[in-house]
């Protein structure tokens, strides 16, 4: 079957050239369903997970619909993008900024709290079309009366399930009460809860829905594996273990506090590890820094809250170490997003304590498979579920399996490279029942 283009769902001049440019041959799944709906300017709630290219799927049938001369004269904004994380708000802003680099007049601001108002209130008084925000500071610039959203024809909620688990859904209606009732509405969503339906019934007028389905993880170019522990100074001991791997390039190392991101990231510094820490205490400066200080090299190590399980672009990343597992099993799936990005392959650790199974069944259940559980040679658990031992009665070490996370082919010849440097009894990382 031939394959579609752009321009075959109506996305032409002057966006052709742009999309060549930035490396958008042929439209991904959610844009091939997306586009059309939105180009006929009909409301749209659509499930996708992340990586699938959903912001060019809404963000270019906006600009589009922009390009007509507006109802309304104002400095304020045409299109509005609310996102859950400053981080996601700044990658949506930069891809709107790529998309529109050939329209005339149209600009592009971000608006997010740890940023300068001085700056911000700069670019808010001139004129521009896209605004991408988080609700807080959104709803902050609103009550001081430095924002009109009288113009606004798109409104975008991106990543509607994170926004409501973080408490915004109040702020949210807030925002929707003062745009124009003809407005178009799109909600793109990583789950279908109960409160994103409740809140889309809200806002939305007759939309269609849609749903891509979530990658599945032997689809994935994502190695997963389980290592179970058994005190929280094993988890330590192992993920010591881990980040003297030769394999490892950079990693990310999520932990479920920002107290305990601070402290861990402490104590790696403090080991000899190139490491930073990204929470959502820190301010957006130094949020910015770490961010950059990754991409650059500079760092080795960073040590994470879900905060960065979303908007983080990171090629070079070739591990996601799970130091405890994420409360939602959506988490998991994004967290480990964070590595095998662009074609390249990574490697998903996982840690699984006692009081861990449960989650990790979730976990199971959502991917739809089990996570294959290894060890590292002299840091095996003694706990182990009974449940997951292997079918074929052999128990114990079996498939031995290398972990540099740079590729599946390379994983056998280091394995064995390893084995051969280290002995033939004192396997680094396999498969344990």
């Amino acid at each position: 079957m031939t394959s579609r283009t752009f321009a075959d769902l109506g996305i032409v001049a002057p966006f052709d050239a742009t999309l060549a440019r930035m490396g958008y041959t042929e439209p991904t799944p959610v844009q091939l369903q997306a586009i059309p709906i939105l180009l006929e300017g009909l409301d749209l709630i659509a499930s996708a997970p992340t990586g699938t290219g959903k912001t060019a799927a809404f963000m270019l049938p906006a600009l589009i619909r922009i390009m007509c001369d507006a109802g309304r004269r104002g400095r304020g904004p045409r299109i509005l993008v609310l996102t859950p994380t400053r981080e996601l708000a700044q990658q949506v802003a930069k891809a709107s900024q790529g998309f529109s680099r050939g329209m005339q007049r149209t600009t592009t601001v971000c608006v997010t709290g740890g940023e300068s108002y001085q700056v911000q209130n700069r670019l808010l008084a001139a004129p521009h079309e896209v605004l991408v925000a988080t609700p807080g500071r959104l709803m902050d610039q609103m009550n001081q009366g430095r924002i009109d959203l009288g113009r606004v024809e798109v409104l975008v909620l991106d990543e509607a399930d994170r926004m409501l688990d973080m408490g915004f859904a109040d702020d949210v209606l807030a925002i929707a009460k003062l745009l124009s009732a003809d407005r178009q509405t799109v909600c793109f969503t990583a789950t279908l809860s109960r409160a994103v339906r409740d809140i889309a019934g809200r806002l939305l007028r007759d939309p269609r829905w849609m749903e891509v389905e979530h990658a599945r993880a032997d689809d994935a170019a994502i190695d997963q594996h389980v290592l179970y522990v058994d005190s929280f100074e094993h988890r330590n001991r192992l993920l010591e273990a881990c980040l003297a791997d030769e394999g490892l390039g950079q990693a990310i190392v999520f932990t479920s506090t920002k107290a305990h991101a601070e402290q861990l990231a402490g104590q790696l510094g403090d080991a000899g590890h190139a490491v930073d820490a990204l929470h959502g205490d820190l301010n957006q400066r130094q949020r910015t820094r770490a961010l950059n200080r990754l991409r650059r090299g500079d760092c080795r190590v960073l040590v994470a809250t879900d905060v960065a399980a979303r908007g983080i672009d990171v090629l070079t990343v070739t591990h996601v170490i799970n130091f405890n597992l994420p409360k939602f099993a959506e988490d998991y799936v994004h967290r480990i997003g964070r590595t095998g990005r662009a074609g390249a392959s990574g490697q998903a650790l996982s840690f699984v304590g006692r009081d861990d199974v449960f989650t990790l069944r979730r976990i199971e259940h959502f991917i739809g498979r089990k996570v294959q559980v290894s060890a590292i040679g002299g840091l095996e658990a003694r706990f182990k579920p009974v449940e997951r031992r292997p079918s074929d009665g052999k128990g114990g070490a079996f498939r031995k399996t290398g972990f540099g996370g740079k590729g599946r082919g390379r994983e056998a010849a280091g394995g064995a490279e390893r084995s051969q440097r280290r002995g033939a009894g004192s396997a680094r990382w396999r498969d344990a029942a």
